[in-house]
């Protein structure tokens, strides 16, 4: 998923936008770059509960239904950030193509009567290989990556804290112990080793690097300008648009006032939190990390470090040589450079050439837990979601997100009594039907 996506009331990020906060602030010019059904109810909540969330219209079956709903729930301009994706929209789409290129071989008899969905990730302890991919200023819903962190936590899993998110990292580490932190190259190394210092100790359970963007905005269906602040003048320019969702708006009505536009984890040196265009700006202007930048990184935290956005096996190798504990298979869930491939086509050459030295876990085009089968019998140890989770979000809150992993977790456990596989960890290559070419050559790399 997009880590940087913004998901305010006025949609991504816009390249005049940027080239206006950039110039003022003295910067170079600007560089274009409730429960699913299932055999058995899941243990959190019992049938009736169920069965009254369906009558209700609370309880969706899908992913897809939730985008659904979130596009009637949210601002047009709101849900055309969630969708985000760049240029000709190639690698977005290629993210899930490539998921629906993969068969399955299942079996008919034999099946075990219990499955086992538990893993780790970086030393966290899984009920289900689901983890919540981090994703940038969140105004979905007010409670943002708070409600998000509690949704995890209440299915046993850990979530991916942006950077540029809209809660302060002490807020959702207290909502959810299992917070992996996110980073950017962005700033000096002080600035870098402040909020280190501040992720750990808040007990962030590990970090993660994510390399990657490449500062690409042009859509070809067009981006929807920002503002920097939400101000007076710029409600009344939303207003509109936010005006025929009213759920939406009552809801931030409620919280006290629209969306903060503010990215509270990046603020350093005692000054206030950045807007979100003031915090991109210096990632913007901060020099691209090498391979000696990520080194020194991975020695001032001492603990669990991913890097994520490798779709090469030598990139792959480079991330093992410099000491992390994870990588993330990743385009950046297609908004980074168009026509990379969908992220499940690098996984095998990938997990190839790095064995066992390293955790592996695949980010983009998750829409059902047949797709976490998918990736786990190509050797991912679980995979991170995004947009799922934030239609969710938009759908129905902290239980929209509950009902999107539970879903995960349904299809997980379907597709193993399919595949005749006690556990998620007995998943392998001969589960699927890979036809030739599927990696398009990036197993050679």
């Amino acid at each position: 998923m997009n880590d940087i996506t913004i998901t305010g009331s006025t949609g991504v990020i816009g390249r005049r936008a940027v080239r206006e906060v950039v110039a003022r602030k003295g910067g170079s010019k600007y560089r274009a770059p409730r429960v699913a059904p299932r055999r058995t109810v899941a243990p959190h909540f019992g049938r009736p509960r169920a069965q009254a969330l369906a009558v209700a219209g609370g309880w969706f079956e899908s992913v897809a239904e939730a985008q659904r709903r979130a596009k009637r729930a949210l601002p047009r301009s709101v849900y055309l950030a969630l969708l985000a994706g760049s240029e000709a929209g190639v690698t977005l789409a290629d993210n899930v193509a490539a998921l629906g290129e993969l068969g399955f071989a299942p079996h008919v008899a034999g099946q075990p009567q219990q499955r086992a969905l538990e893993t780790t990730v970086m030393g966290q302890q899984l009920a289900l290989p689901v983890l919540i991919s981090p994703t940038g200023v969140q105004a979905v819903h007010p409670d943002g990556e708070v409600a998000v962190a509690r949704a995890a936590a209440a299915r046993g899993t850990a979530i991916g804290l942006s950077s540029f998110a809209s809660k302060p990292i002490e807020e959702v580490i207290a909502a959810n112990p299992k917070t992996f932190f996110q980073v950017y190259w962005a700033g000096s190394r002080d600035q870098l080793s402040e909020r280190l210092q501040r992720a750990a100790a808040a007990g962030a359970a590990g970090l993660i690097v994510t390399l990657d963007w490449s500062f690409s905005h042009s859509r070809d269906w067009g981006s929807p300008p920002i503002p920097e602040r939400l101000d007076a003048q710029a409600i009344l320019k939303q207003l509109p648009g936010a005006i025929t969702r009213p759920r939406w708006l009552a809801a931030w009505a409620r919280s006290g006032g629209p969306p903060d536009l503010t990215v509270p984890n990046m603020a350093t040196g005692g000054t206030p939190a950045p807007t979100f265009f003031g915090a991109y700006g210096e990632w913007m202007q901060t020099p691209p990390a090498s391979w000696d930048d990520l080194r020194w990184l991975r020695e001032q935290w001492d603990g669990p470090l991913m890097v994520k956005g490798i779709m090469r096996a030598d990139d792959a190798r480079r991330a093992v040589e410099i000491g992390a504990s994870a990588i993330s298979v990743s385009n950046h869930g297609g908004n980074n450079l168009d026509g990379t491939p969908g992220s499940i086509r690098a996984l095998p050459g990938i997990v190839a050439a790095v064995g066992d030295q390293v955790e592996v876990v695949l980010d983009g085009g998750i829409r059902r837990g047949g797709d976490v089968v998918k990736a786990l019998a190509l050797g991912a140890r679980a995979v991170m979601i995004g947009r799922a989770y934030l239609w969710g979000l938009a759908a129905a809150g902290q239980a929209g997100v509950e009902n999107v992993l539970d879903i995960m977790r349904n299809g997980i456990d379907s597709a193993l009594l399919g595949l005749a596989r006690a556990s998620v960890t007995e998943l392998s290559p001969d589960d699927l039907l890979i036809a030739p070419g599927f990696a398009h050559g990036l197993d050679q790399r």
